[in-house]
């Protein structure tokens, strides 16, 4: 339940072309290099793209791209749902290019979405992830790899932000710091109103007991005939919840 413009690894396909005139490979097989990892992206290949990935970063240490091809193969592997490896590979951005936005917001939620209630960690987990969001948070005005064009980062980079803020959300509800979750879902929907950021909201309204509110933000989404089914089901379950509480509370 993501935007559909997440940001600038998404839109690598489509400016590769301007990418290749900005960034000018150091040799024809360098070149023959970056141009097999485009197209194994742009034929959405997780597989192909990480090992695109790595035989340039093999073959060409000292490359241009090699900040674009370790986020298109972090994506990849968090396409093929390897979690793990997409982690790693999301830390080694870091340790190369500490400011870059997107491994961090990626790393960000890698971990507050496969942290676990009963992880004896989960308290150090929750503020590595918070630590990396606000990181990236703080460098949002970074475009995400170098050579990415100026006016493709600045169409993506309000959706950006508006994940990092979700992401930031989704550490507060984790932690059941409620006031702080809506605080954060507003900010996020304030940038980019999409029904996955605001079924949270209503979520984080639920839990902290104003149900009135959890009401409101679930009849406008419901009112949505093309609401997507999955969003649509979780609105109808938290509406139900909401209701009964409401009822119970004025008992």
């Amino acid at each position: 339940m993501k935007t559909i413009l997440l940001t600038g690894v998404l839109a690598v396909a489509a400016v590769a072309p301007g990418l290749m005139a900005q960034m000018k490979p150091k040799s024809n097989a360098e070149g023959d290099a970056v141009r097999a990892l485009f197209a194994a992206k742009g034929q959405n290949d997780a597989d192909a793209t990480i090992k695109a990935a790595e035989d340039l970063l093999t073959k060409y240490a000292d490359t241009d791209y090699k900040e674009v091809a370790l986020l298109l193969e972090a994506d990849a592997y968090q396409q093929k749902g390897d979690y793990a490896d997409a982690e790693i590979t999301d830390e080694r951005i870091l340790d190369a290019y500490p400011k870059n936005p997107q491994a961090g917001m990626q790393l960000g939620e890698l971990i507050v979405q496969h942290v676990r209630e009963n992880d004896l960690d989960k308290e150090d987990q929750l503020a590595k992830a918070e630590r990396r969001l606000n990181t990236a948070l703080a460098n949002v005005d970074t475009k995400p790899y170098v050579g990415m064009p100026d006016a493709s980062w600045e169409e993506n980079k309000k959706y950006t932000k508006a994940e990092i803020q979700n992401d930031l959300g989704l550490v507060d509800l984790t932690r059941k710091q409620y006031d702080a979750a809506i605080a954060n879902f507003k900010l996020s929907i304030a940038g980019d109103p999409q029904p996955a950021y605001q079924v949270r909201l209503a979520s984080a309204y639920f839990q902290s007991g104003k149900y009135d509110d959890a009401l409101a933000t679930c009849d406008k989404l419901l009112a949505d005939p093309q609401l997507h089914p999955t969003i649509k089901k979780l609105a109808e379950d938290i509406k139900a919840k909401s209701t009964k509480a409401k009822a119970g509370a004025g008992k």
